[in-house]
């Protein structure tokens, strides 16, 4: 795609990518000037922040490890609770989650879940035609109004009857290149939350529908109140009366996990739950403590949330959301009906139906699914369950979370299978970005980011720490590059099908293989592979 620069109504905002007229209106100087105004109020406090994130890690790579802190205590033995939550989000039992794109919405929506999360996130790769025409799907879900036409004339509409709509916007990690401020790239989530917000929050308001928003990758109550504070000024900049803006906030990090509560606090005008992000949380054990020989976990099959770390996890967040008033979502079930094979299907539903009871007995107010096809399985089980539109009555008083319980590490073993399997995944899925997709189903499962970024960083810390498969042999980078090689040549005939460019495959080899060999480890995959990005 060729990339033009157009300068817009603010000056120090400038835009390098195609503008197609169907992208004007969102693109619309009113519009660029109301995200400029985020980025010069609330872009210094973010890049604080991450630079608070890297000191973090380094005290944490020295030996440091999270733990409550003792400067909130007051915050978590306090009385309080998160505002009241609207109508429209008291019934969440089944969420649908999928990209931001016209077709894969138009699905969701008309899936039968309750509520559609629309990723401009993990589930989305960044070029600047997805960004864009994420926008206009979003903008035209608010309305009722969304179509999309295939390439063979078939007309996809929304039903009547709808999913409610929430918008995950970037991570504050994210960068968007392709609007700058003073020549540097701007924070992806407020150009993602900011264009949302102008175009769609007055009439979402007006039906008493939202706006609604997931926040992903908070590591701290201080990353919190900076989402707080934008929400402020957005509702009243534009006249939208204060906590409208309802958000849900992924608990996808180790270090956000000992501040559930602070979490709340920090944005207890507009927080109305918290969800097991459970893949991405997974991601951010091993990445936080990477440099940690004690602290490598046995093959990603092995790491269920039967295990004692992913346990204390959930139930100490459900506990903590009903303590405050506010739901406590549960985690992704990505798996993918396979047409024509009745024996597959049978096991993939038999065990999303056995998580999905262990979340709904356990006291969760909803799950995530990635197919339509897992809608009425996971809907079945929390009708069954959970007969009233939620259950915050919940309370689990019985529950009893300590640091050593949220750190500690699961037995198992590292197998061959588990090695390769890595690697082939993270082959096709970072194929797949590189080439314009988000969200690919592989092996029968519905994969986003987080699988890969677990993935990776599993081969980076076994062969940095020399673990030893259950075979006896080391793990080396001379090892995952034969793997790799092997498993590049099965994947290879894949491109020039719909997920896989020409080319991607081998891209993604190196990319990989950088990642894994640097030294210097790199806290996320998305960040290099978006320099690589159009």
């Amino acid at each position: 795609m060729a990339l033009h620069a157009h300068a817009s109504a603010t000056p120090s905002l400038v835009i390098h990518g195609e503008m197609r007229p169907e992208w004007q209106e969102i693109f619309s100087p009113e519009a660029l000037a109301f995200v400029a105004e985020l980025v010069t109020r609330f872009g210094g406090r973010r890049e604080a922040l991450l630079k608070a994130r890297v000191e973090r890690q380094a005290r944490i790579s020295a030996g440091e490890l999270p733990d409550f802190r003792a400067d909130t205590k007051h915050i978590r033995e306090g009385d309080w609770k998160v505002a009241p939550i609207p109508e429209a989000l008291q019934d969440r039992r089944v969420e649908i989650t999928g990209p931001a794109e016209p077709k894969m919405s138009i699905n969701a929506l008309n899936s039968g879940a309750k509520v559609f999360m629309a990723d401009m996130e993990d589930a989305l790769s960044p070029t600047w035609e997805r960004v864009a025409e994420g926008q206009v799907a979003l903008r035209d879900a608010a309305r009722h109004a969304l179509q999309w036409q295939s390439p063979e004339g078939k007309l996809y509409q929304l039903n009547e009857k709808i999913a409610t709509l929430i918008v995950r916007p970037r991570g504050w990690h994210l960068p968007e290149k392709h609007v700058t401020m003073h020549g540097q790239p701007i924070p992806g989530g407020l150009l993602d939350f900011g264009l949302f917000f102008f175009h769609s929050a007055a009439y979402m308001a007006g039906k008493g529908a939202g706006p609604f928003f997931y926040i992903p990758k908070l590591e701290s109550m201080e990353e919190a109140a900076l989402w707080n504070d934008v929400f402020a000024y957005a509702e009243e900049r534009l006249g939208i009366p204060h906590g409208t803006i309802k958000a849900t906030v992924l608990i996808e990090t180790i270090t956000a996990a000992f501040e559930m509560d602070e979490i709340l606090y920090a944005l207890k005008d507009y927080c109305c739950g918290l969800n097991c992000g459970r893949w991405d949380y997974i991601f951010s054990f091993i990445k936080k403590f990477h440099m940690r020989p004690d602290f490598v976990l046995p093959d990603r099959a092995q790491v269920t949330m039967k295990v004692p770390f992913l346990t204390a996890y959930y139930l100490l967040l459900i506990q903590t959301c009903h303590k405050r008033g506010a739901f406590a979502m549960g985690g992704m079930a990505a798996q993918i009906p396979v047409k024509g094979d009745e024996a597959a299907n049978d096991k993939a539903f038999a065990a999303v139906r056995a998580d999905k009871e262990r979340e709904a007995s356990a006291g969760h107010d909803g799950t995530w699914v990635a197919h339509p096809g897992l809608v009425p399985v996971a809907m079945e089980v929390f009708n069954k369950f959970m007969p009233n539109k939620n259950q915050v009555d919940k309370q689990r008083p019985d529950v009893k979370v300590s640091a050593a319980d949220l750190l500690a590490i699961p037995e198992g073993s590292i197998t061959e299978a588990g090695l390769r399997g890595n690697i082939n995944v993270s082959l096709q899925y970072l194929a797949a970005w590189m080439s314009g997709f988000g969200a690919v189903p592989i092996h029968n499962l519905m994969e986003d980011a987080a699988t890969a970024e677990i993935s990776r960083t599993q081969l980076w810390q076994w062969a940095y720490h020399g673990a030893t498969l259950d075979s006896g042999e080391v793990i080396t980078h001379a090892l995952i590059r034969r793997i790799l090689a092997e498993e590049l040549a099965k994947v290879k005939p894949q491109e020039g099908t719909p997920y896989y460019a020409a080319g991607s495959f081998d891209k993604a080899a190196t990319l990989l293989t950088e990642l894994i060999e640097d030294k210097e480890f790199k806290p996320f995959l998305t960040e290099p592979a978006y320099e690589r990005l159009s």
